[in-house]
């Protein structure tokens, strides 16, 4: 549905933190399914555990944070702002994530304000649960 260059035409990220290689599903302000192709050349990598190489729960939370980004930046009333973090719930780490792997980042945006959207995501490893959070996002210009 939406390749990375059509994801940074809505989102500011860019490489080496922009976190999401594709969106494969969107209803815009309320789902999105994004795909990251984790690689081993991922600058994480070098210095994240290098004799085991697990990708940080921190930017697995924040891929999820980015593909739910995209649904709201793509709102109408929000195109050309940005969608930054506003918190973080009850993340839970169910798998870990290594190079090679694909992630797939669901969100299901429940609530939306003004300037605030709340959200529950879920980052899959095929059918296994990775990492499942709530988050929040302020909008901002």
């Amino acid at each position: 549905m939406l390749n990375r260059d059509q994801i940074q035409e809505i989102i500011p990220h860019r490489d080496p933190f922009l976190l999401i290689d594709e969106i494969v599903e969107m209803e815009i302000g309320k789902r999105v399914v994004a795909i990251k192709y984790v690689k081993e050349e991922e600058y994480y990598f070098k210095g994240h555990f290098p004799q085991e190489k697990v990708m940080p729960g921190v930017l697995i939370v924040e891929a999820l944070a980015q593909a739910g980004a995209v649904a709201i930046l793509s709102m109408e009333e929000h195109r050309g702002k940005i969608a930054y973090f506003g918190g973080i719930k009850e993340a839970k780490f169910r798998q870990k994530v290594f190079p090679g792997d694909t992630l797939r980042l669901e969100v299901e945006l429940d609530r939306m304000r003004s300037k605030a959207g709340f959200g529950k995501a879920v980052a899959y490893l095929g059918d296994k649960v990775a990492c499942k959070c709530e988050i929040m996002f302020a909008i901002g210009s």
